[in-house]
C-alpha cells in the first residue's frame, strides 16, 4: 500500500516551496437538496467529509512551480468521498484547463479517485464527457498533459485524466485501473490493477518513487518548455568506428557485428538529458523500441530508435504515438533505423503487425515537425522504412538499407545460399549506394 496524502500534502510534496496559488471555485450554484437525485443523506455526507478534510469538494486546482517551472495543477483529495467525480468536481476540472490553456501553462493531474458520485448518478458519470471534451481542447492547443497516479486512480478518473494524459507516471502500488476493488472479478489477478501491472502492460511511462517525482515531473516540464528548432535536427555521429564497405557483403557483416553500438549508446552520446515512453497504450510495449523525449544543445527533441531485433507492432503504435505527439507539441523528432525487419511471426500477425506499421508510415508521412533519421545498423525491409524520413535519411558506415535482406533475396530468386553475397552487391545496399541512388543524403562521420 502508498501512503496517501491529502490533495494539498500532495500538492505540496510536489512543488516548490510557497509556490501554490489556489485558484478560486467555480460559482456555479446546485439548490436541489441531497443532490440532483435527492439522495437521502448526501448533504450530511457533503458536511462530514468536509469537516474531516477542510474541503469543499474532491478535487483542489490551482498553479505552482515545480523545478522552478509553473504548471496548472489538479490534485484529488480522496478523503473527500473518495475522491469521487461530481457536477462540483466537473466544474473545478473545466476551470484547471481552461485556465492552462489561457496561460498556456502545463497541466499536471495527481489523481486519487474511486470514479464517479453514486449520489449524483448520470449527471456524475457526465462529468467524464466533460473532463474527456477539455482534454481534447488542451491536447488542440498544444499543452501538454502529465498525469500522476496516486492510490487509488481507478474509474472514470483514470480513464479520462489517468490515460489521456501526454505522459503518465504512476506511484509504486497505486492502484490502478478501470474497476475499483470492489467491482472486480473475484478471480482476478490483483497485479493487473497495480502501477507496476500497468505499466508492464504499456499503459505507464515510468513508475517513479514518491521522493523522486518532483524530479522526474521537474524534467518533463523542463524538457517540454524547452525551445523548439524549426529546422531539422542534426543526425548522431557515427559511432561504430569503421570505414564504408567495399562490397554489399561486407556492409551486411559490418551491420550484423555484435559489437557494432546500438540505439542506446547513439541516444546517450547525442542528449544530455533523456525521458522515456513507454507502451503502446493498447496492452503491450516492445523493448526494441526506444521512445521518448530528450534535450540536445538545451532544445527539446522526440525520439524513437529501434534497437537491432525484429520490431514487433507495440513498437510500431509506440513510436507512431510519440511522433504525433511531437507534432502537437511543435518538437523535432529523430529517429534511428536498426532492425533486420519486422517482427512476422503468428503472435505479431495476430497483434497487428500490418496496421502497425502503416500507422507508422502515416505518423512519419502526416508530421508536419521536421523528422530526421539516422539509419545506424541494419535497415530491413519496410519495417525499418516506416520509420525513415523521407528526404532527410542518413546512413553511418556500418548500415545498410535492403528490400529485403540479401538471403532471402538469393531464396525467393531461387538461387543457392552461396549467391547471398553477390545478390547483395546487385542489391546496392552499401551506404555510398544509398547516397548515389538518392535514398539516403550522406555518410555521417564520426565526432571530431
Amino acid at each position: 500500500m502508498t501512503t496517501r496524502l491529502s490533495a494539498r500534502a500532495a500538492i505540496a510534496a510536489l512543488t516548490d516551496p510557497g509556490s501554490f496559488e489556489e485558484l478560486p471555485a467555480p460559482c456555479a450554484e446546485y439548490p436541489d437538496d441531497d443532490g440532483p437525485l435527492g439522495w437521502a443523506g448526501y448533504d450530511a455526507s457533503r458536511a462530514r467529509a468536509t469537516a474531516r478534510t477542510g474541503e469543499l469538494e474532491s478535487v483542489v486546482i490551482g498553479t505552482g512551480r515545480i523545478g522552478g517551472r509553473e504548471a496548472a495543477l489538479v490534485s484529488f483529495e480522496f478523503g473527500f468521498l473518495g475522491g469521487s467525480l461530481g457536477r462540483r468536481t466537473g466544474d473545478r476540472l473545466e476551470a484547471a484547463y481552461a485556465h492552462a490553456r489561457e496561460r498556456r501553462l502545463p497541466l499536471v493531474s495527481l489523481i486519487a479517485t474511486g470514479g464517479s458520485r453514486m449520489q449524483e448518478g448520470m449527471l456524475a458519470l457526465a462529468q467524464l464527457q466533460r473532463v474527456a471534451r477539455q482534454c481534447v481542447l488542451t491536447r488542440a492547443a498544444g499543452i501538454p498533459q502529465i498525469a500522476v497516479l496516486r492510490d487509488p486512480t481507478t474509474g472514470g478518473g483514470w480513464a479520462t485524466l489517468g490515460a489521456g494524459a501526454d505522459v503518465v507516471l504512476a506511484l509504486p502500488g497505486a492502484q490502478v485501473g478501470f474497476a475499483g476493488s470492489r467491482v472486480r472479478p473475484a478471480d482476478a489477478d490483483p497485479g493487473a490493477y497495480t502501477a507496476e501491472g500497468q505499466y508492464g502492460a504499456g499503459h505507464v511511462d515510468a513508475v517513479v518513487p514518491a521522493a523522486e517525482l518532483p524530479t522526474a515531473v521537474g524534467d518533463w516540464l523542463r524538457v517540454l518548455a524547452a525551445p523548439r528548432a524549426a529546422v531539422p535536427v542534426e543526425p548522431p555521429a557515427a559511432l561504430g568506428g569503421v570505414t564504408p564497405p567495399l562490397t554489399g557483403w561486407d556492409a551486411v557483416l559490418q551491420a550484423r557485428r555484435p559489437g557494432r553500438p546500438r540505439a542506446e549508446a547513439y541516444l546517450d552520446a547525442y542528449f544530455e538529458l533523456r525521458l522515456p515512453l513507454r507502451g503502446d497504450r493498447a496492452g503491450a510495449f516492445d523493448a526494441g523500441m526506444l521512445c521518448g523525449f530528450g534535450l540536445r544543445e538545451g532544445r527539446a527533441v522526440a525520439y524513437a530508435a529501434q534497437c537491432g531485433t525484429a520490431i514487433r507492432p507495440a513498437g510500431y503504435r509506440t513510436a507512431a504515438r510519440v511522433i504525433r505527439l511531437a507534432d502537437r507539441l511543435g518538437v523535432p523528432v529523430l529517429t534511428l533505423v536498426d532492425t533486420p525487419g519486422a517482427a512476422n511471426d503468428a503472435a505479431a500477425e495476430q497483434a497487428g503487425a500490418g496496421p502497425a506499421i502503416a500507422d507508422c508510415f502515416a505518423a512519419v508521412a502526416a508530421a508536419t515537425v521536421p523528422v530526421t533519421t539516422l539509419l545506424i545498423g541494419e535497415g530491413g525491409s519496410g519495417g525499418a522504412l516506416a520509420l525513415a524520413a523521407p528526404g532527410n535519411t542518413w546512413v553511418t558506415p556500418d548500415g545498410y538499407f535492403s528490400v529485403i535482406a540479401p538471403e532471402l533475396a538469393a531464396a525467393i530468386l531461387k538461387r543457392p545460399a552461396e549467391e547471398a553475397p553477390a545478390t547483395a552487391d546487385q542489391l546496392r545496399i552499401r551506404p555510398q549506394d544509398l547516397v548515389d541512388l538518392g535514398v539516403a543524403r550522406g555518410i555521417v562521420g564520426a565526432q571530431p
